[in-house]
């Protein structure tokens, strides 16, 4: 079947494997849509103060009436913003809303590239209730995937709620069910609470590295219409945008110098095909390291295959 590339790369291999069985019923959420994401004034997302996670990490968030807000079309509410790095492969991030006092904040997250663009948007309707655990409230959760496309510092991730998720209210499961469910026994015929939806609440982002290639790819391959490779990220994003307390920037990643010894033609071929065949099976991150070691081993065509591969041309 032939690949099409979108114009941000974003790859629909999101898959029910790769979350929890819980968050089945999200599947026909597709977060490489951001038609109906917020527009979003540049000066606006440069005003507001992004927090820095280096994974592994979990971060609480209190949105308090003191806390950032954006005062934007459909917006409403505190809002939390977070810088990701974008050079340590797939990203793995867990978002919790704690239900407190039956008033939880549903989350919607806008994932924006390294060029503070749109490219994956996660609705409200994305983070499901959860029953309360032996170590865990009851809340709103979910878990997203992402790949940051090579050439990129560091991707945004936007936590906003909305004027209409401020109507809404959760369904929880009453103690005594929870109780009965636990024991095996009759479920009684109790009613249920109802958190109501506030614009303000307790978030939990846990965010960490794996290996396997995340669900949605974030920033461009390719721009304008011949199509040639744009390297996202070579310009760093104004200072505005970084909490003040960040590390500095590291300089912009280029490609990979090619060494001065050319590579062997079957050494070439195999890197190639390692290359083309880890695109073919959607395994991104995997396709990504072979290009890089390829090129630092003296490749001089493995950056055309893998582009060429992930047009669909390969």
């Amino acid at each position: 079947m032939k690949k099409h590339l979108l114009a941000l790369c974003l790859l629909p291999v999101l898959g029910l494997s790769s979350v929890p069985a819980s968050f089945a019923a999200n599947a026909a959420i597709n977060p490489q849509n951001v038609s109906t994401a917020p527009s979003i004034p540049a000066e606006k997302l440069q005003s507001l103060p992004w927090t820095p996670l280096m994974p592994p990490v979990s971060q609480d968030v209190v949105l308090s009436a003191s806390s950032a807000s954006l005062n934007v079309g459909e917006l409403s509410g505190s809002v939390a913003a977070f810088i990701l790095p974008a050079d340590q492969g797939s990203l793995e991030i867990t978002l919790t809303s704690l239900v407190k006092d039956l008033s939880v904040y549903a989350p919607n997250v806008l994932i924006l590239d390294g060029q503070m663009q749109p490219s994956a948007f996660f609705p409200s309707s994305y983070f499901q209730y959860q029953k309360p655990g032996m170590t865990s409230g009851n809340r709103l959760e979910n878990v997203m995937k992402l790949t940051p496309m090579m050439g990129q510092k560091q991707i945004y991730m936007l936590v906003y709620t909305t004027k209409r998720d401020l109507t809404e209210t959760t369904r929880m499961i009453n103690p005594a069910k929870l109780y009965a469910e636990g024991a095996s026994n009759a479920i009684p015929d109790v009613a249920d609470p109802v958190a109501r939806h506030s614009g303000q609440g307790m978030l939990t982002v846990q965010v960490k590295t794996e290996q396997n290639s995340g669900n949605i790819m974030i920033g461009k391959i390719f721009g304008g219409s011949d199509m040639k490779p744009v390297v996202v990220g070579n310009v760093a994003p104004p200072t505005a945008y970084a909490a003040p307390t960040a590390a500095p920037a590291p300089a912009p990643v280029a490609a990979p110098a090619a060494k001065s010894e050319p590579m062997l033609n079957d050494t070439e071929s195999y890197f190639n095909r390692a290359i083309k065949q880890a695109v073919d099976k959607g395994d991104i991150d995997k396709a990504l390291k072979l290009l890089n070691e390829a090129e630092r081993l003296g490749s001089t065509s493995a950056r055309k295959t893998f582009i060429s591969s992930v047009k669909g041309k390969g």
